[in-house]
């Protein structure tokens, strides 16, 4: 790519957001009305040994090992992973691959836990209801052992995010509470139902990074949200949180727009919220910070949305992690899935389920039933230019596209392909059905791909240089220490000589 051309994304990257029309998507608040529910226990638990982002978690138990809800069954390996727990009694059964909510329908080791029925408890840690006066530094390490990662699609480990910076101290934090996708309501019942917890976590979090502003944003159509959290935070003593409510409209819920939105900064390409001041917290992560600091429960449940155009009853239930999705589709009256699709998430963003037997985890916020509908024809790009409109982060989807579908990956990271957030507002809106989202998730994997190989490459030869430097040197230890020896003997002969 020519400098004018990588001068011409910068720019457009820098532009667009400003004038950007955002989607409007019909929100389906089917469960808005729902309370959270308790769902019942499956006979098996699934629990996936990854569910965030970074490196696999490692399991601490063997096969017909007798485990305790609570119990850490798996290790964090590497500072960005995080630890798994019990989510309920019973015996590992097996570790194996098992099916998960992914595109390309893949496995992944996991460990089998046939419950016990008991649901006994190991009671977590102590409880710190003197955390104020503890060391961030131990309250971080807390959230890490309780395996707390954002809850709110992320993923990412909490304890790392909340790693302070003297460089960069945190002014502002952001819990969201904006749910952008339609038919999703678990942080909305969260909110009204649950708001003192998320208020307790996020006093925590304040602490912990040391943040002078705290700001609750919500979206304009959930009213009694916002006043639920207006209330526990005055209840709290947090008297100067600011609740925002919002304009509904999608992706106002994405991390980098809702900062955007809120402070008027922009997050740079290749950059984090940190380097702008910025902590920005899903209101389930908050809650369950709460959960681990104030109480020593480690993540083993969430709230998730049951709902979609075919699903039976719409509810919004409490529910542990490794619960097979099938076994909740039952418990809804969803028996028959003939002619019916099901998604994890929202239909924006979300993930087909392409194995129902595949385990609820740490990320499923939702899972829905929608009526399968044909895939409309890809037919060629016409150069409209909506999907530039749309794309909150300012970039260039019909060109990504092109450069991924045709292998062009070096062109496709200089169009700054990795800061797309895959929200599938460019997707939504092409005229031509294009599924963008699909080519920029094949790039990304394709260059992730290219990556670990050049790294594997590169640590080989690294490897070999090294062998042979020491073997090297070895060798000329060894005619060093023959050189030494000679004059000795040398001398010894001419000794009995004379």
């Amino acid at each position: 790519m020519h400098s004018w051309q990588r001068m011409g994304v910068r720019l457009l990257g820098g532009l667009l957001p400003l004038a950007r029309p955002w989607v409007h998507p019909e929100m389906h608040e089917d469960a808005a009305a729902a309370p959270i529910e308790s769902a019942p226990l499956p006979p098996l638990f699934v629990v996936p040994v990854r569910q965030h982002i970074g490196e696999s978690a490692e399991p601490v138990v063997d096969v017909g090992a007798r485990v305790l809800r609570d119990e850490p069954i798996a290790r964090p390996q590497g500072y960005v992973s995080a630890a798994l727990h019990a989510p309920t009694s019973g015996t590992v059964v097996k570790i194996e691959e098992h099916a998960i909510v992914h595109p390309s329908g893949i496995g992944m080791r996991s460990i089998f836990i046939e419950a016990d029925g008991e649901d006994r408890s190991t009671g977590g840690w102590e409880g710190w209801p003197d955390w104020p006066e503890r060391d961030p530094a131990e309250l971080r390490e807390r959230i890490r052992a309780c395996g707390i990662v954002g809850l709110g699609g992320a993923l990412f480990p909490t304890f790392v995010k909340l790693a302070r910076d003297p460089r960069h101290p945190i002014e502002t934090l952001i819990l969201n509470g904006v749910e952008c996708e339609p038919w999703l309501a678990c942080d909305h019942r969260l909110m009204v139902e649950e708001a003192e917890r998320i208020v307790a976590g996020m006093a925590i979090l304040r602490h912990v990074v040391g943040a002078a502003r705290c700001v609750v944003a919500i979206e304009e159509n959930k009213p009694d949200a916002a006043e639920a959290m207006e209330r526990a935070s005055i209840a709290g003593g947090l008297h100067d949180v600011a609740v925002r409510l919002l304009p509904v409209r999608y992706p106002q819920g994405s991390e980098r727009q809702l900062i955007e939105t809120i402070t008027g900064r922009q997050v740079p390409a290749g950059r984090l919220p940190l380097h702008v001041g910025v902590l920005c917290v899903n209101v389930a992560t908050s809650a369950a910070v709460a959960d681990a600091v104030l109480q020593g429960r480690p993540l083993t449940e969430r709230v998730v949305t049951l709902g979609g155009e075919a699903m039976p009853q719409p509810a919004n239930l409490r529910v542990r992690i490794g619960t097979p999705i099938d076994f909740l589709l039952r418990r809804q009256g969803l028996l028959d899935l003939e002619g019916i699709e099901i998604i994890q998430g929202g239909p924006m963003m979300g993930e087909r389920v392409l194995y129902p037997e595949a385990p609820v985890t740490k990320g499923s916020n939702a899972i829905l039933a929608m009526a399968r509908r044909p895939v409309e024809p890809e037919s060629p790009c016409i150069r409209c230019g909506h999907c530039l409109q749309v794309c909150p982060a300012g970039l260039m989807p019909n060109e990504l596209a092109a450069h991924c579908r045709n292998d062009r990956f070096e062109q496709a990271e200089a169009f700054h392909l990795f800061d797309c957030i895959e929200c599938g507002a460019c997707s939504y809106v092409c005229p031509a059905h294009i599924p963008l989202v699909h080519y920029f998730r094949y790039g990304k994997g394709q260059v992730a791909a290219i990556r670990r190989a050049r790294a594997f490459a590169d640590a080989s030869r690294r490897r070999s240089e090294a062998r042979e430097e020491r073997l090297r040197r070895e060798q000329e230890e060894r005619a060093a220490r023959r050189r030494s020896r000679r004059p000795a003997a040398g001398a010894g002969v001419e000794e009995r000589k004379q």
